[in-house]
């Protein structure tokens, strides 16, 4: 698969250095973003670490054996699953690390990560970094944060509106690094041409809202117009922590003709299948 990426970081207006880390491996379809917490820099360390390992990790397991199609037994394709193991590895060496240095201690990280694979994307996130897909006309965030104003939301005590200009600092419910064990969430989700993705952590939808971030992405000439002009959106509006992004578009390679014997196959299919309709089989 042809793949188009461009990422871009900025430690904003209002932050000393930038906690943020992200990575590209236009090769392996990957992309990694992380947003690191804790305090004497200790959130930079976690999101490198995180990034790093999980990008090590995917490249040396892909070396070893390609992903394979998805098994008939298996409810995800290989490639979700490994991008799983590579997110919980990540969050034994964050863990312990912090464990072995004082000045480390608490340090933990957001992830969001897709794997680009066999005309799917493989999706795993911990916290409040987001993805979102442009289809069409339709602009969506893919993944749920796991946040404190996030399951006020489920609960009805806020509207998303509401939660925008809510006041009350938005702390993470899941992070990596800052325990022995953690869920990742996983999804697996098909790819179209055109399709445009975009990694981004809180830094920048918190400042500009998603149909903001919509029309800028719509309304550039090029990838690398519109990750400028989100970085200068968000710092435009005040920039009030770090503000990192990769977008992403698949170039989908269309399935070639099929062979004059499988397209006559396929009608044949086609028909029978409509007769047993028909006869209420």
């Amino acid at each position: 698969m042809c793949i188009k990426m461009v990422c871009r970081t900025d430690k904003g207006r209002v932050r000393e250095h930038n906690e943020d880390s992200i990575g590209i491996d236009e090769s392996l379809g990957l992309a990694v973003l992380a947003d690191g917490m804790g305090g004497c820099q200790a959130g930079e360390v976690a999101s490198k670490m995180a990034v790093q390992s999980i990008m090590e990790e995917l490249s040396t397991v892909f070396k070893m054996q390609p992903f394979q199609h998805r098994h008939a037994n298996h409810h995800y394709h290989s490639a979700t699953v490994r991008l799983e193991q590579a997110v919980l590895k990540s969050n034994q060496l964050i863990y312990h690390k912090a464990e072995e240095k004082k000045n480390y201690q608490g340090m933990g990280t957001t992830v969001i990560a897709a794997l680009f694979n066999d005309h799917l994307i493989s999706i795993a996130h911990i916290g409040d970094s987001r993805l979102y897909r442009l289809r069409g006309e339709t602009f969506c965030q893919i993944t749920k944060d796991h946040s404190v104003r996030q399951e006020l939301i489920d609960c009805g005590y806020y509207t998303p509106e509401q939660a925008r200009r809510s006041h009350n600092k938005n702390l993470v419910t899941r992070a990596l690094g800052v325990g022995k064990k953690v869920t990742v969430e996983i999804q697996e989700h098909s790819l179209l041409a055109q399709d445009i993705y975009l990694l981004c952590s809180d830094g920048l939808n918190d400042m500009i809202d998603d149909h903001e971030i919509h029309t800028i992405i719509s309304n550039a000439n090029t990838f690398e117009e519109a990750a400028q002009s989100l970085i200068n959106a968000a710092n435009e509006k005040g920039g009030k922590d770090n503000i990192s992004l990769i977008l992403i578009r698949p170039l989908v390679k269309l399935e070639k003709s099929k062979r004059w014997w499988l397209r006559l196959f396929d009608f044949f299919k086609i028909r029978a299948t409509k007769t047993k309709c028909n006869k209420g089989i």
